[in-house]
């Protein structure tokens, strides 16, 4: 048994366009190695930090990485294993960059009860919690919008009621 620690650069960017593990960000591994009778098994605590932005409000999202990897890397090419001893080595990047992808999430917030963008003008919620609209009135129904608002018809010769009160 052997037990390393090891800090390495992602040798490429792991992820999709809204969050990923950038090429060169800090990968720090835990590890234990173990001879077995079919391979080595590999135990690594992988710890990195994703970045990309959140779906709902766009902001920039750092998101800490926490993985465990138990892996059993095979002497012989067999298919009940995914991976393979290569001579005397394990090549351990396949192996940590899909337990990394894994565990990004699909779809990453920047907190869990954000409440995105204004639909009409792009303002963040959050910032701005008190931000409203008028409610847009229904176009079959603006016609009689002016009917609502009480109207004063002026009639050129008209008396008032008042003006005849007083008579």
């Amino acid at each position: 048994m052997r037990e390393r620690v090891v800090d390495v650069p992602a040798p490429d960017g792991w992820g999709n366009a809204v969050i990923a593990v950038r090429e060169g960000e800090p990968v720090h591994l835990d590890m234990r190695l173990e001879s077995l009778h079919d391979g080595v098994l590999v135990s690594a605590d992988v710890s990195t930090v994703a970045r990309g932005e959140c779906v709902r409000c766009l902001i920039d999202v750092e998101l800490p990485l926490e993985v465990e990897i138990r892996e059993v890397f095979a002497y012989s090419r067999d298919e009940a294993f995914d991976y393979d001893v290569q001579g005397t080595q394990v090549d351990l990047e396949p192996m940590v960059r899909d337990a990394v992808v894994l565990a990004l999430p699909f779809q990453p917030v920047c907190q869990d009860d954000c409440t995105g963008l204004c639909p009409e003008c792009g303002v963040r919620l959050l910032d701005n919690p008190d931000h409203e609209h008028e409610t847009p009135v229904d176009p079959r129904w603006a016609a009689l919008a002016g009917l609502a608002e009480p109207q004063q018809i002026d009639v050129i010769g008209a008396k008032s009621d008042t003006e005849e009160e007083k008579r």
